[in-house]
């Protein structure tokens, strides 16, 4: 299956049907009055988040959804029938932003979350409504009331506890690989991963996380050199970054300040996440390179360096561990309940 985060779609509700100007026609029933029926309702559009669904590739190929039309009324007080709903099913971490692309609508973070975009419109009303006691034969009908419609972009953000950042090459997919079932492709050149991949972490039976591997940024990826910064979105919900570093680069120090630039150009409060540094690839280095490198990497980014290789699986247990650690910590500082301020009072 192709994945697909991003598609923009057209939505239209459905009309309301007219209202019917009708008389009542029976043998030896004098006078019968009016007996025009109500126009039935538009219908609406509905979009759900569903389970089971992790990308947006349903909406490459249809991109118009358009409601039922009411009924119209008909005579013997009959109402017509409302026009059918639409509903849009999504994946769980979609957002729902305006025909520009910036301004958010809505965001689906529950499975079963559900929410009308367009309500159709109201039916009109028969001629049997409108009669009084000075008017009782009226002739008149409300026409249904009409269409709305626009032009929407849907985005997927997909839900990871953890998120793997780094240069093109560093390893990320062997690495997600390793650690989980993913089968995401690895091969001996860079930007072998095109687009979001997750994987789930089994350490033991009380701890399991799932961890959002993106392609690969380079500099400038905040203006689109590359793949671009588009893929940062996928994991804005995670909640520790593992950032891995090539350690066979000439300059692993560098390649770390080039990410952490591009997270700060993107925004989102990405470079203010917590972050786990690792080293990669020391089974294809010596010793005192790797010390020394390690040592350059540690005083560029301020904190203590993960030695890991992706391939030989050196570290890489005791890191996952590590990373459940913070997961779990961010987890409970995120559910617990927040202290209401304390109410002034004169």
């Amino acid at each position: 299956m192709k994945f697909l985060d991003q598609a923009k779609v057209y939505i239209r509700s459905g009309a309301g049907g007219a209202g019917c100007i009708s008389f009542r026609r029976e043998k030896n029933v004098a006078r019968g009055g009016p007996d025009g029926g109500d126009g039935g309702k538009g219908g609406d559009i509905w979009i759900e988040a569903a389970d089971g669904l992790n990308t947006l590739i349903d909406y490459r190929y249809q991109q118009h959804f358009k409601a039922g039309t009411g009924v119209h009324g008909m005579g013997g007080n009959r109402t017509g029938s409302a026009g059918n709903d639409v509903i849009l099913r999504v994946p769980t971490g979609t957002q729902v932003l305006d025909e520009f692309g910036e301004e958010l609508l809505l965001d689906l973070t529950k499975v079963g979350q559900k929410a009308c975009l367009l309500t159709g419109g109201n039916g009109g009303w028969g001629n049997a409504r409108f009669k009084s006691s000075v008017n009782q034969s009226p002739r008149k009908a409300n026409p249904g009331e009409l269409t709305s419609d626009r032009w929407i972009w849907l985005r997927l953000k997909l839900f990871a506890d953890a998120g793997l950042l780094g240069l093109p090459n560093a390893g990320k997919s062997t690495l997600l690989a390793s650690v989980s079932e993913a089968k995401p492709k690895t091969a001996a050149y860079p930007f072998t991963t095109l687009h979001p991949s997750l994987g789930v972490v089994d350490i033991d039976a009380s701890r399991r996380f799932v961890l959002a591997d993106i392609p690969g940024l380079i500099e400038g990826a905040a203006d689109g050199a590359g793949l671009g910064s588009r893929f940062l979105g996928h994991v804005e919900r995670a909640g520790v970054l593992l950032h891995l570093v090539d350690g066979t680069a000439d300059d692993p120090a560098t390649a770390y300040n080039v990410v952490r630039g591009e997270l700060a150009q993107y925004g989102g409060g990405l470079n203010e996440r917590t972050e786990i540094v690792a080293l990669n690839k020391i089974d294809a280095m010596p010793e005192d390179e790797i010390k020394t490198k390690q040592a350059e990497l540690a005083a560029a980014c301020g904190s203590k360096v993960r030695l890991i290789s992706g391939v030989s699986g050196a570290g890489v247990s005791a890191l996952m561990g590590e990373l459940s650690v913070v997961i779990k910590q961010h987890q409970k500082a995120k559910n617990a309940p927040q202290e209401e301020p304390d109410s002034w009072s004169p």
